[in-house]
């Protein structure tokens, strides 16, 4: 490094490395610090130690949002892994209109959870128009209690999830499939091979990689829910709460009326220790079937 101006790296790092430190690391070490605490939402607490976490052994509430955020991975995750990607093979097409197909479906992306909530909930009320429509057609004779169900709630939050999401996986698989070579697609057409079998065959192993980066965001970004089960409910998570989700009770339990800062500081860590898990479980799945 001699003559050469060894800090101008770091001048260009530093923005980045601000902004992490700032709203990152000393969040996360001040929230770290809480949870040994029974420190409320106005301060003033004091060192207890495990305590908050013997606490989360306990709570009932703490294992209702837990098994609630639980089914939303299984139900939510698989359906953001493959309706995407087949969502992608369609609008991957060279066809006249199909821009306009493109932008349909991220258009959910780009609109606020706020608005995508009111939107939602007007559909689903109980004189909404899917009720409406399905009244109308004798599937069902009284209104499916969509929002005022805790089952009902958690399926509709889910189905609004997948909506906001299908767009922008959709864009990362499109960016995957230009990358998958024509030769070999062209080669297997040669060989006899259909459609189906040339995307199963060929396309799906290709995309393995981009799958496991799918379904570890959708992961995360559902193991982090929050505004659509609070928006659909208004703020309620369905009768006597049983709709509620890990995010939804850390809230409630920091900013609600107790204003127990230090316990959802717990739930807060309990919930990035299960999310690393899931995420470092995911890579090594992935990691040992490559090497298969």
């Amino acid at each position: 490094m001699t003559g050469r101006r060894w800090y101008v790296p770091w001048l260009f790092l530093a923005p980045a490395l601000v902004v992490a430190v700032t709203f990152f690391i000393v969040p996360f070490g001040n929230t770290t610090i809480l949870s040994f605490t029974d420190t409320g939402t106005l301060g003033g607490g004091h060192f207890t130690g495990l305590t908050n976490y013997r606490r989360l052994l306990g709570d009932s509430q703490f294992w209702l949002s837990l098994r609630n955020t639980a089914v939303y991975l299984v139900v939510v995750v698989p359906l953001l892994v493959t309706l995407p990607l087949l969502l992608a093979v369609l609008v991957q097409r060279k066809v006249a209109g199909i821009g306009f197909f493109r932008a349909v479906f991220y258009s959910p992306v780009v609109a606020s959870m706020v608005v995508a909530g009111l939107i939602w909930s007007w559909l689903l009320s109980s004189d909404g128009i899917v009720n409406s429509a399905l009244r109308a057609l004798h599937v069902v004779s009284e209104p499916v209690p969509f929002l005022t169900d805790a089952d009902w709630l958690l399926v509709s939050a889910m189905a609004m999830t997948v909506w906001k999401g299908l767009g922008y996986y959709m864009v990362v698989y499109l960016a995957a499939l230009a990358n998958v070579p024509r030769s070999l697609l062209e080669a297997a057409e040669v060989d006899g091979a259909g459609p189906v079998r040339r995307f199963l065959v060929i396309t799906v192993p290709l995309l393995r990689p981009t799958m496991v980066l799918v379904a570890t965001l959708a992961a995360i970004a559902s193991a982090k829910v929050f505004a659509e089960v609070y928006t659909l409910s208004d703020g309620s998570a369905g009768p006597g709460g049983e709709a509620r989700t890990l995010v939804y009770t850390i809230r409630e339990t920091g900013l609600g009326l107790s204003g127990e800062a230090g316990y959802a500081s717990a739930m807060s860590l309990a919930l990035f220790v299960a999310t690393l898990g899931l995420s470092v479980l995911v890579t090594r799945l992935n990691t040992r079937e490559g090497a298969a």
